[in-house]
């Protein structure tokens, strides 16, 4: 295993107990510039998610008439009882030409954030997954900290922002940042912020994340707007 990821794997909380747990459940609070611009402010601004941890699957349930149900190749909108309400096969390549400010149908943002949400919670142990490419990059100093730099290469049956990724972790082992680009909305690169990291049944996950837009000093653009902010609450692992 690469040393870095053992370090990384190890803080926060290691494969053995990672291993015991196949669900993750909480409550996302979303708020950010994202959503409104995408067409969708107020939609998903307090939602329930299901997370399984060894398919990716993913499931936000906004009130009790109806989810979402992510799968790479197909995302749904079901009722309570699991009828389809609205389902789009291959949802990427619904997204072809698109740019940043693109509006979004309910059907994309339910897999933007299933294949988002799935990634998330599932790193980064996932990257022991067959078909995982890491390399150790430069370090990097933020905020007085230096930092050292994971590059990621995501295997294509796994959906993601973008296939190539770097992750910034601390001295401790835990991921402080994550770059990408959100090819969904043009490749607009980000700057990913993972900050008060709380133990759940052994693990230990960051409960803070906000992103934004990065410049080409590699540093979140003076004027960016908080791009989505996530509060994650009422963590549970089964």
């Amino acid at each position: 295993m690469n040393e870095l990821l053992k370090l990384a794997i190890e803080a926060q909380g290691g494969l053995d107990q990672w291993r015991k747990f196949n669900t993750f459940t909480a409550r996302f609070i979303n708020s950010g510039e994202l959503w409104a611009m995408k067409g969708h402010g107020g939609t998903i601004d307090e939602v329930g998610v299901k997370v399984n941890l060894l398919e990716q699957k993913t499931s936000h349930i906004p009130n009790d008439q109806w989810h979402t149900a992510y799968t790479p190749d197909k995302i749904a909108i079901e009722s309570a009882n699991g009828d389809t309400i609205a389902e789009l096969y291959n949802p990427r390549a619904s997204f072809a030409g698109h740019v940043w400010d693109t509006e979004w149908t309910p059907l994309q943002l339910a897999y933007f954030t299933g294949y988002a949400t799935w990634n998330y919670i599932n790193t980064p142990y996932q990257f022991t997954r067959p078909g995982f490419e890491l390399s150790e990059g430069e370090q990097w100093e933020e905020n007085g900290e230096v930092l050292r730099t994971l590059k990621v290469t995501w295997p294509k049956d796994i959906h993601t922002h973008s296939p190539e990724q770097t992750f910034y972790i601390n001295s401790e082992g835990f991921i402080k940042r994550l770059d990408y680009r959100v090819d969904v909305a043009g490749s607009v690169p980000c700057a990913h912020y993972l900050s008060d990291y709380k133990e759940y049944q052994g693990i230990k996950l960051a409960t803070k994340r906000v992103v934004y837009l990065v410049g080409d000093d590699n540093r979140p653009k003076p004027d960016s707007p908080i791009i989505v902010s996530i509060d994650l609450r009422d963590i549970k692992f089964q």
